[in-house]
């Protein structure tokens, strides 16, 4: 079934200008604010319960305290790829203070695209010093086109020591024409550890055509304990025309769980060795591990294979998730003039 983002309100969250109180801990106070839940089954069209939210608890809080109903719920619903299903159910957790539930809640706004949304719930928290949700935020409001607002939430992320919203700062300093920034924050969390940040920093240097660079910073942070890098690394040896070498390192990601390595080994198969089989195999095995962008790239592969109507489910999950190339694709898919819009 197609899933429609949540109604969202005109004006996002804004950074509140005022200082910070230096001497008040994070998370030391409650946020009282009202909450909407569902009204229960067989209460009166528009009958809205309202109650108190409750602080937000940690996922360690979580593990420690037991079964959450609701969070479990919604985490199965998540898993099955309905974030807005499970927006109904996480809010009621939050309203019944099981401690997952708002990261599980900030998940499902995300998922589902429903980015002012998780502006509204995500921006007063930040504020009042629930920081580990400030990556978060960043991600809403760059899709919300508030780019200002974004980097000042992605900075206060990283700031804090999350350092996977570099990532995504990176991304918003390319688009702002910042790239000499991009690359250096990349680098910064690169040589402290962060997992994805070198694959997108050589991701980086290909898109403003720089091989050499690229080459060298594969090169650079190349290392089997993170095996993205190796996947980096292939698909930089795969454009130097070092098709064995890329395939071997290819195979190795795969052996040790990369991130996105089945999607990655399954363009190159496509791309390089013509491999059609492989590669659908490949996609079907990103679908299965989640890997970041699974939807779309299986919904495009079998769209272009000639087969429409199994593309059609998976670049509708993927528009569900907000990513509008598939949304474009399914535009081509439905005979519509994009060149009209």
């Amino acid at each position: 079934m197609t899933q429609t983002p949540l109604p969202q309100s005109p004006e996002p969250w804004t950074p509140d200008p005022r200082p910070a109180d230096p001497s008040a801990p994070p998370f030391a106070e409650p946020w009282p604010v009202e909450l909407q839940v569902p009204p229960p089954v067989g209460a009166g069209a528009g009958v809205v319960d309202r109650v108190p939210e409750v602080v937000p608890g940690s996922p360690a809080d979580a593990a420690a305290g037991g079964i959450e109903p609701q969070s479990a719920e919604g985490a199965a619903l998540l898993d099955a790829g309905r974030p807005l299903d499970a927006v109904e159910v996480l809010r009621q957790g939050v309203a019944t203070g099981e401690a997952a539930a708002p990261d599980l809640l900030a998940r499902a706004y995300l998922d589902s695209g429903s980015w002012l949304a998780a502006t509204e719930w995500l921006g007063p928290l930040v504020e009042q010093g629930h920081v580990r949700f400030a990556g978060r935020l960043g991600v809403a409001l760059a899709e919300l086109g508030h780019a200002e607002r974004a980097e000042v939430a992605l900075r206060i992320a990283v700031d804090s020591g999350e350092l996977a919203a570099a990532n995504d700062l990176a991304i918003l300093l390319r688009d702002g024409g910042r790239l000499a920034e991009a690359v250096q924050i990349l680098m910064r969390v690169s040589d402290a550890g962060e997992a994805q940040a070198p694959a997108n920093l050589v991701a980086l240097h290909l898109e403003v055509g720089d091989l050499v660079a690229a080459v060298a910073a594969a090169e650079r942070y190349a290392r089997e304990d993170r095996p993205d890098t190796l996947v980096a690394l292939a698909d930089v040896r795969a454009l130097q025309a070092r098709d064995d070498e890329a395939e071997v390192l290819y195979r190795r990601a795969e052996e040790l769980a990369g991130l996105r390595s089945h999607t990655a080994y399954g363009q190159f198969l496509l791309a390089v060795r013509g491999d059609r089989a492989g590669a659908e195999r490949r996609f079907r095995q990103a679908e299965h591990r989640a890997e970041p962008g699974w939807a779309y790239t299986l919904g495009r592969f079998l769209l272009d294979d000639g087969r429409p109507e199994e593309a059609r489910e998976y670049l509708q999950l993927a528009v569900d998730g907000g990513d509008r190339v598939a949304g474009q694709a399914l535009a081509e898919l439905d005979g519509e003039d994009l060149a009209d819009d």
